[in-house]
């Protein structure tokens, strides 16, 4: 079915996410680029999954956002107990709302973020013969495993785990459209013989570089952050911004700022989380960081670009396993947009955009000779130009660029006949 908004013709899609819009992700990685479609001639009704506490104070704000972008939001809550029942519980649910939707709206796509999406989405495709794109954000499965929510050695989850590989397969495989968030997961997926003829487009974590962009902080505003975060004028900034914990290696990166701030005293570490600030000092001090120097803040995300511009560089670890062959960082790029030089490890594409385009630099060792390597070429990466690293942003990661490379993809799928296999044409 097409809608008429405005007096022009919209095609209809359901976007599916078992993440919510009232997650960061979801305000970065979600309504961004539906907002830049929904403007290119797409009439979306959005499916999320939001957790009651984010939805009670992020709730309004998100539904102002998409009223004024003409997206229809058919929010449901996210169940959390029990274990494994709750998610079957959580599909069935998404499947019967979008059963409904479609009967009512006739859509011609269905737009599936990540695996639990794609299973609603390819029985839609299955029943009525709707285009289906398989969005990956990531091996969904294998990061279940790395980070230890599904143990292997349990057959429940042994089974689980047999069941969404097997899955993964028939999205790969069935789907109209694939997206992977890296070049590095692309690579090795066609390498495997069952989907060496697949077409897969790689749209990395993209930034709104209108918003993450250093010439936008005055001078004045530095200052009065500096003074509200009781930093000298001449102290250097390292910063951080994002989770505490999980994948992320807190405990290499507090000995990574430690061994800096033994060679320079006059750094000061501005952690920016919305994770609970007592535990990062805790383990921060136990690391042996001065407190002193240790600024812990809570920043929306409308202000995070004015505490990114005080940074001398910017820092983060990700544990590399597996599945972070198909992780794109979203904080690599909207710090490149504020032309801040980063040191990272690596994982997805990170190295490569590292390395080709010189923006920062690579630690994926952390013993201590190592660690004192990197120390030593800090000096340079602070010399590294700002106009420089927010060009290389806008090449690889500006959301202009995404939104183009969705609305080429969105085309393609539409323009096409009915295939088993995906039809893609890279933007």
């Amino acid at each position: 079915m097409v809608q008429k908004m405005d007096g022009v013709k919209k095609v209809n899609v359901l976007y599916l996410s078992y993440d919510g819009l009232t997650d960061p992700l979801g305000q970065s990685q979600v309504l961004p680029y539906l907002e830049g479609l929904s403007k290119k001639g797409y009439a979306f009704t959005i499916v999320s999954f939001e957790k009651k506490e984010k939805l009670a104070k992020e709730g309004a704000l998100i539904r102002q956002l998409t009223d004024r972008a003409n997206i229809t939001w058919a929010p449901l809550s996210f169940t959390t107990k029990p274990p494994v029942l709750s998610k079957i519980y959580d599909r069935h649910r998404m499947w019967r709302t979008a059963l409904s939707l479609h009967k009512k709206n006739q859509y011609q796509l269905i737009h599936c973020r990540s695996y639990v999406s794609a299973e609603v989405g390819l029985r839609l495709k299955k029943k009525f013969g709707v285009k289906m794109l398989f969005d990956m954000r990531g091996f969904w499965a294998d990061e279940k495993i790395d980070n230890g929510q599904w143990n292997l050695t349990n057959p429940l989850y042994r089974a689980i785990y047999k069941h969404y590989k097997q899955k993964e397969k028939e999205f790969l495989l069935n789907a109209d459209g694939i997206v992977s968030l890296t070049k590095a997961a692309k690579d090795y997926l066609l390498k495997k013989p069952e989907y060496s003829h697949l077409k897969i487009e790689v749209i990395p974590c993209c930034a709104d570089l209108d918003h993450f962009d250093y010439r936008k902080i005055s001078d004045e505003k530095k200052t009065a952050l500096r003074i509200q975060l009781g930093m000298p004028s001449t102290a250097k900034v390292v910063t951080y911004v994002g989770s505490f914990g999980g994948w992320y290696m807190s405990k290499e990166m507090f000995l990574f700022v430690k061994q800096v701030q033994n060679r320079n005293s006059t750094y000061f570490f501005l952690f920016l989380t919305k994770d609970d600030p007592e535990k990062v000092k805790q383990e921060a001090v136990n690391a042996g960081l001065d407190a002193s120097k240790l600024r812990i803040q809570y920043v929306p995300r409308q202000k995070i670009p004015g505490y990114l511009a005080l940074s001398d560089f910017s820092l983060f670890f990700i544990r590399n396993t597996f599945s972070k062959t198909a992780s794109s960082p979203t904080k690599h790029a909207e710090l490149m947009g504020m032309g801040v030089p980063v040191i990272c490890n690596t994982i997805g594409d990170t190295g490569h955009v590292i390395s080709a385009t010189q923006t920062g630099l690579l630690v994926d060792r952390f013993d201590e000779p190592t660690l004192l390597s990197a120390i030593d070429q800090i000096s340079q990466v602070e010399k590294i130009d700002k106009v420089h690293i927010r060009q290389c942003a806008i090449g690889l990661f500006d959301l202009q660029t995404g939104v183009q490379k969705y609305l080429s993809l969105y085309k393609n799928i539409i323009a096409t006949s009915h295939t088993t296999h995906p039809s893609v044409i890279h933007a």
